[in-house]
């Protein structure tokens, strides 16, 4: 029983944490947007969600690609969940936190359009902490 309280409790604290990186992305995010006068994004549950099942399915199935291992594109997983709108996503891994996976974001050209994609109004940000990682996925939408 020890082994199973001490899983839900790192489960609960990486939770937390990664909550929080999310958080943290959505503002650098919204400050980067500000300096190239695009509005700020706002962010979405369900793309948040699409988001975190991404960087969760990256982590548990060790692959690191937008095309998951079994052919399907950001598009079709969010058919399949049934968002609507998906605009466009970035991917990263390894980067320690939010700072960092900005930095690595906005001094790569596409996942820097995507950042700075004045058409996106709403976004979902998903991080997965674990040996490997992290995971960190945006989702952006109309």
């Amino acid at each position: 029983a020890a082994p199973a309280h001490t899983e839900a409790a790192h489960t609960e604290a990486a939770g937390g944490a990664e909550t929080t990186a999310a958080t943290a992305v959505l503002n650098l995010v919204n400050q980067q947007r500000a300096q190239a006068g695009c509005r700020p994004v706002r962010a979405d549950a369900d793309l948040a969600s699409l988001a975190g099942a991404f960087s969760d399915e990256m982590a548990s199935r060790g692959f690191f690609d937008h095309t998951d291992p079994d052919g399907a594109t950001p598009w079709d997983r969010a058919d399949k969940a049934g968002v609507r709108g998906l605009g466009g996503e970035n991917i990263a891994r390894g980067q320690a936190d939010a700072a960092a996976v900005m930095d690595s974001w906005m001094h790569s050209p596409g996942h820097r359009a995507n950042i700075l994609n004045c058409d996106f109004t709403t976004l979902g940000v998903g991080v997965h902490f674990g040996a490997g990682g992290p995971w960190w996925t945006q989702d952006f939408g109309y």
